[in-house]
Formats: structure tokens, C-alpha cells, sequence
């Protein structure tokens, strides 16, 4: 999973920590650590040893930290090897690496529709 436009791109450096709510429309990459739910219309990108402590709500998601909270994707989520959710997951796609760590449940939204359309 690529960034689209680095220039519509918010980063949250490794020496960061945010307290309180990300919200916007643009992708974002998180490097540092968030106290804090990460709504974004765009995808995010959580790199190896950063860490969200709230909800996620993104178009598409690649996971290579941790997430304690609920995660929602519109689209594509994919854990990397190193990744870790301890929380609940609700995706069109879910793409677990070995060696990830997922743990809670897992709701997959493609499967819903095409289960509508017969």
C-alpha cells in the first residue's frame, strides 16, 4: 500500500506523542505514539514501533505497530509481520501476516455484500 499524494500526507514523527484525537481527510503516517482515536478518510500507515491507544477509522490501513482499540477500514487491512490489534476489526479485506498478532473479532464487509446480492 502506497500513499497517494505525499503532498495531501499527514506525519506524526517517532519522537511524537499525541494526546487526544487525530481527525481529517488526508492519509496519514504514524511513526510516534497516539493517546487518542485516528479518524481519517484516507489511509493510514502505522510503522514498527509506533502505537495508537484509541479507535481507527480509515479507507484502507498497513499495520507494522500496535493498536489497542476497535479498528474499521472501508477498505484493505493489512498486518505486517511485526503488528499487533488487541481489539475488535471490521474490513472489507483483512491481510494477516505471520508472525502478527491479532486478537479480538473480526467482521469482513465484503462478505456481508456479496451475501446481500444473492
Amino acid at each position: 500500500m502506497a500513499i497517494k499524494n505525499e503532498q495531501e500526507l499527514t506525519q506524526v514523527g517517532n519522537a511524537v506523542q499525541v494526546n487526544g484525537d487525530i481527525i481529517g481527510k488526508t492519509d496519514v503516517r504514524i511513526a510516534g505514539k497516539v493517546h487518542g482515536n485516528v479518524l481519517v478518510d484516507g489511509e493510514l500507515v502505522l510503522e514498527k514501533y509506533a502505537n495508537i491507544e484509541g479507535d481507527v477509522k480509515c479507507s484502507a490501513a498497513l499495520i507494522a505497530g500496535s493498536i489497542k482499540g476497535n479498528v474499521e477500514c472501508k477498505g484493505k487491512l493489512f498486518l505486517q509481520d511485526n503488528a499487533q490489534i488487541i481489539g475488535n476489526v471490521k474490513a472489507e479485506q483483512l491481510i494477516i501476516n505471520e508472525g502478527a498478532i491479532f486478537q479480538g473479532n473480526c467482521e469482513m464487509t465484503a462478505m456481508l455484500r456479496k451475501g446481500k446480492d444473492k
